[in-house]
């Protein structure tokens, strides 16, 4: 698939293309993507806050003038794709977590989200899972009963080093729903619910998490305990293995896509031989040679510019060599993925931006698990998939449907 837009910048078409996929599950409209991103200068971050916090605005507006003529479809509708456009407008900016720009964006984002789940046609109930001395902001969504009655399979999903609780909406949940399965979608520390409210960073023993949120669905009837999957978009691809290494009520685990060392892709031109040395450098008091590197790659690079400033605010540190520093923790090394009981399906994007490699690495190293890959005949070898969400959530979901068929 050849750039259409921003063909110069990886970054800037990856994201737009992130939000054109997100047509799917109702995130977006074409015109509305393609004549905002033309409006956008290329590489130029400001600009591209501008332009979708203009178009969100406006669709925002609609939504509102739906809503209070009783059109309920069309203001849930809306209020979809307001959501994932004031999403996208604050994406580039967390090199400065003081920018007022990125709280308002994000919170007309949730507002926006939960105005629609409020006209949705399926409940999608906001909820707050207890997590230490605090909550974790989520949404429970519930499928229809069918005619064998009794508990639904819970999918648990939530996204990685960027994205939003919101957004995993976008990524398939309607198409699980529609199979029957409850799903709980949840931000986790690091990601933008806890990082917004009280700056709660990423930490590496995600099993924490993801069983303080099955404690909390298992306080429902209505919930299989037997059958709970789950999903990790992104850099979940490693929090969600991780989790299921340590907590065995996960009977079944996604990486979307898989990831075996969160660092490993990002350290590869640091000095030194071995991970350790390369390490040891990462994690000196003093390396000026390595921060210039660093420095260097930022300007060369807008991958790497937006990797690192938005790594600094979620990792909770201040220089771009401690963003990496704090990713050596992130990996499944150690004996660590061998100790997953459960099936697991992990999924492989052929033109990765930023984990290539990764998912085969995974695969090696998990006894019980599928290696899905995806290509680019039919457009969907772009990280996590995006610009292929009906093809990837229909293998997604059918892999799940078969591993946790319920015995006959």
């Amino acid at each position: 698939m050849r750039p259409v837009l921003f063909e110069d910048n990886p970054s800037f078409w990856f994201e737009t293309l992130r939000s054109f996929g997100h047509i799917a599950y109702g995130g977006a409209d074409f015109g509305e993507v393609l004549t905002t991103a033309q409006r956008i200068r290329g590489g130029d971050f400001d600009s591209w806050y501008d332009e979708w916090l203009a178009t969100a605005d406006r669709v925002a507006e609609v939504a509102r003038e739906a809503e209070q003529a009783g059109h309920r479809v069309s203001a849930h509708d809306a209020w979809l794709r307001a959501s994932n456009y004031y999403r996208s407008a604050e994406f580039f900016l967390h090199g400065n977590p003081a920018d007022p720009r990125i709280e308002h964006a994000y919170q007309a984002s949730v507002t926006a989200f939960r105005s629609a789940a409020a006209l949705s046609d399926r409940p999608v109930t906001p909820v707050e899972i207890p997590f230490e001395n605090t909550t974790l902001p989520g949404y429970f969504y519930e499928a229809p009963d069918d005619a064998r009655g009794g508990p639904h399979p819970l999918v648990i999903m939530h996204n990685g080093f960027d994205g939003t609780a919101e957004e995993c909406h976008f990524f398939g949940i309607p198409g699980l729903v529609e199979r029957g399965y409850h799903v709980l979608a949840f931000d986790g520390p690091g990601q933008p619910g806890p990082m917004h409210r009280e700056k709660l960073p990423f930490r590496p023993d995600w099993e924490t998490v993801v069983g303080a949120a099955i404690d909390f669905a298992l306080t429902r009837e209505d919930v299989d305990p037997e059958r709970i999957a789950l999903i990790g978009l992104s850099m979940g691809g490693q929090l969600a293995p991780r989790a299921a290494a340590f907590e065995h009520r996960v009977k079944a685990v996604v990486a979307v896509d898989g990831v075996y060392d969160i660092a490993e892709n990002f350290i590869r031109d640091i000095p030194g031989t071995t991970r350790e040395q390369k390490a040891a450098l990462l994690r000196a008091e003093h390396a000026p040679e390595v921060d210039a590197q660093l420095e260097q790659a930022i300007t060369d690079s807008s991958v790497m510019r937006w990797a690192l400033s938005h790594g600094s605010w979620v990792f909770g540190v201040d220089t771009p060599r401690q963003v990496l520093a704090a990713m050596l923790d992130y990996h499944l090394g150690d004996g660590i993925a061998e100790q997953i009981k459960a099936p697991a399906l992990i999924c492989d994007a052929a033109g990765d931006l930023f984990f290539t490699g990764q998912p085969e690495r995974l695969h090696e190293h998990i006894a019980d698990s599928t290696l899905l890959t995806f290509d680019d005949k039919l457009g969907a070898n772009a990280h996590s998939h995006v610009g292929a969400q009906r093809l990837a959530s229909a293998r997604i979901a059918d892999w799940l449907d078969d591993t946790l068929r319920p015995a006959a």
